[in-house]
């Protein structure tokens, strides 16, 4: 078949479109995986990873890794020192961001040294208490603090953790003296509060739900700043007494800072078909947790809102890790 010059042009310009979708995505010409870097396995930002990996290699026909990094700097170390091509990606939480409170030294700064893609989902945390404490509400809760100073110990799963800094922002609202004892994960944390070692946590819900259902835990609060629908009995930490109280764990997709705005509205674009399917959203939901979406303007308000509140937290705590 010969090829007239139009015909040749159309097919120019469709080469060149294939070629800038590919790119957009983060697929090179070469066929490179996409990369998505997170922390350990087992968590949620390592869920959100995997399930957003498995989605895009179906949709865009190209290979996505996840790469699992130990939890603390060196995932963002890593994401940091690759090309701005859209080709490796962060998966993170709020420790992320906030960490540049905790830390004295850092091999790059979590906002300036990276680009917001989207805001995959929020989850809120849940005041739980062991059985035997003679609490079931946050009042009475706030009302035995108060009357036994440094007795009620408050687990988290980790010095920095956002289980930590929901613990710190309730003690500052409340005006009570209470002990936090750091574990070395969630599932260690909830045991050691279902065996009554230690009596309260701010804990994640899906990690709990069964729990709080056979009776081994009880829930006394939200919080999220207004009721949850995925918890919509429950009352919230501001609505018992303390307006104003808001923290849940908030997850996205972060790219090197100089990666091209094409590329990051592209990445967004697809991922956010990806969250609004209802399958998809269903799965979020069986963890406790709700999609989000929408531009990287709107991620980038969530962090902000993070620095600032949060930010003041930390700093007022003096919360520090290594």
């Amino acid at each position: 078949m010969k090829l007239t010059k139009s015909s040749i042009k159309m097919l120019a310009v469709a080469g060149m479109t294939v070629l800038m979708h590919q790119a957009a995505v983060g697929q090179s010409v070469t066929g490179k995986p996409i990369r998505i870097v997170t922390d350990s396995p087992g968590g949620g930002s390592d869920f959100t990873s995997r399930l957003i990996g498995q989605e895009l290699t179906s949709r865009q026909g190209q290979v996505v890794v996840v790469d699992n990094r130990p939890a603390g700097i060196i995932p963002g170390e890593v994401v940091y020192q690759a090309p701005a091509d859209g080709n490796t990606l962060l998966v993170a939480a709020n420790s992320f961001w906030l960490q540049k409170y905790m830390r004295d030294k850092m091999p790059y700064d979590p906002i300036k040294d990276f680009s917001p893609v989207i805001y995959t989902n929020r989850g809120p945390n849940i005041l739980v208490v062991t059985p035997s404490l003679p609490a079931n509400s946050v009042q009475e809760l706030v009302a035995l603090a108060k009357a036994k100073p440094r007795t009620i110990a408050f687990a988290s799963s980790a010095t920095g953790s956002i289980a930590h800094i929901a613990v710190e922002l309730f003690r500052s609202m409340a005006g009570i003296e209470i002990v936090h004892v750091p574990y070395k994960g969630i599932v260690q944390a909830n045991t050691a509060v279902m065996s009554g070692d230690v009596q309260v946590i701010f804990t994640t819900l899906a990690s709990v739900t069964g729990l709080i259902k056979s009776g081994k835990l009880k829930a006394l609060a939200i919080t999220t700043a207004q009721p949850s629908v995925l918890f919509p009995e429950l009352p919230t930490v501001a609505a018992s007494g303390f307006p104003g109280y808001e923290l849940v764990t908030v997850t996205g997709l972060l790219a090197p800072a100089k990666t091209p705005r094409a590329v990051i509205e592209r990445l967004n674009a697809d991922i956010a078909q990806i969250l609004n399917e209802p399958a998809v959203k269903e799965r979020y939901l069986n963890l406790g947790v709700e999609v989000v979406g929408g531009p990287p303007e709107q991620f980038e308000a969530a962090i902000q809102r993070d620095m600032t509140v949060l930010g003041k937290v930390i700093k007022d705590a003096g919360i520090h890790v290594e």
